[in-house]
């Protein structure tokens, strides 16, 4: 296939990016960023798995047959992240505090960015990755990536990407470099709503996949009710409703729920199939990430006192305290409460209606 044309844009000079992490999403971003113009290394977890890449020039373990750019170096995690102006962390969720614990020790640049690239939360309290990041490393030198973007198309056909950071400057330079390497990359200045948007996107896939054997009715009102759930949730820290609503929401669910090999609808058929959900990794022969995040999500929605049936619901069909039968029971009969300026509308209404008949009694005669 023929590679994508460029976009003329600005080039990033000899800025260096450093990758971590060489999954499929981390292979490819590595390779779209070295595409745009960054001076780019991806680092691998062991020096063998960095050999590897390097004999091969190609990730035949979880993105084969994308030929790595020649101008890609690759080299193990140990080498270190002295020379980084930027970091992208193509980690699991799960692991990042350790992450985060050797990013300074591995030699991170005080100045230097660090993008999360994750669409999980952080255990054991189900924290986002950007506040854990924020808490590190300072808001304005934290970013996230969102949207559809399944790693092969990425490279192969392009994808819509949202970069998102408190400052709009180190957004527009991740989204230009991008935009340089042929993929749509839109600017966002909400990284909580793109962070919890990717992360509502992976539950609601996975809560459709669960339901879909029972009706497209009922997979559509278990993904809507997730969604809704988590903007409750995102809405008190701050999230935009656009965030939600655009690429790195309803376009990634999208994206996700129509992909043939979405690993997190396809672990939603077989939890509906009776698979044990410790079982479904093995299974499908990778992570699945709403496995681990519906559970901390839960945890989340739990402490911040946000009314979640589904969520609840789907959390104890992945822990087998939920047969299916109630689970899609639960997913039919929710019905989800008027938004909050309706309700507050509603008893202001209700108070001056009560108001105005005590009057009337008081003036009959």
């Amino acid at each position: 296939m023929p590679p994508r044309p460029q976009l003329s844009l600005p080039t990033p000079g000899s800025k260096r990016a450093i990758v971590l992490g060489a999954g499929s999403f981390g292979t490819a971003v590595a390779v779209l960023l070295a595409r745009g113009g960054f001076r780019t290394t991806l680092q691998t977890r062991t020096p063998e798995q960095a050999q590897r890449l390097e004999a091969d020039r190609e990730n035949k373990a979880y993105l084969p047959e994308v030929a790595l750019p020649r101008e890609l170096r690759v080299e193990p995690m140990a080498t270190g992240l002295s020379k980084a102006d930027y970091v992208f962390l193509g980690v699991p969720s799960r692991g990042l505090q350790d992450v985060i614990a050797n990013l300074t020790a591995t030699g991170l640049p005080a100045r230097t960015p660090v993008i999360s690239m994750a669409k999980g939360l952080v255990p054991p309290d189900g924290i986002a990755p950007t506040t854990m990041l924020n808490n590190a490393f300072g808001i304005d030198r934290v970013a996230c990536i969102g949207g559809p973007a399944h790693a092969r198309e990425m490279v192969t056909e392009g994808a819509g990407l949202v970069a998102a950071s408190t400052d709009m400057r180190l957004a527009a330079t991740i989204a230009n470099v991008f935009l340089r390497a042929g993929v749509v990359c839109e600017q966002s200045n909400d990284p909580v709503g793109v962070e919890l948007s990717g992360i509502a996107k992976n539950a609601a896939a996975l809560a459709a996949g669960a339901t879909e054997s029972q009706g497209l009715n009922a997979a559509g009102a278990a993904a809507g009710h997730i969604f809704l759930e988590v903007w409750r949730y995102a809405e008190r820290h701050g999230a935009k409703p656009e965030s939600m609503i655009g690429l790195a929401g309803t376009g990634d669910l999208v994206g996700t729920a129509l992909a043939p090999q979405s690993r997190n609808r396809r672990a939603g058929e077989l939890l509906a199939q009776g698979v044990p959900a410790s079982e479904i990794p093995e299974r499908i022969g990778q992570a699945v990430e709403a496995l681990d995040v519906v559970p901390l999500l839960h945890l989340a929605l739990e402490r911040a006192h946000v009314d979640a049936p589904v969520t609840t619901a789907l959390h104890r069909l992945i822990a087998g305290e939920l047969p299916l039968d109630d689970w899609v029971a639960q997913v039919r009969a929710t019905v989800p409460p008027p938004p909050a300026r309706e309700r507050a509308w509603r008893r202001a209404w209700l108070r001056m209606r009560s108001g105005s008949q005590r009057m009337r009694a008081r003036t009959e005669p």
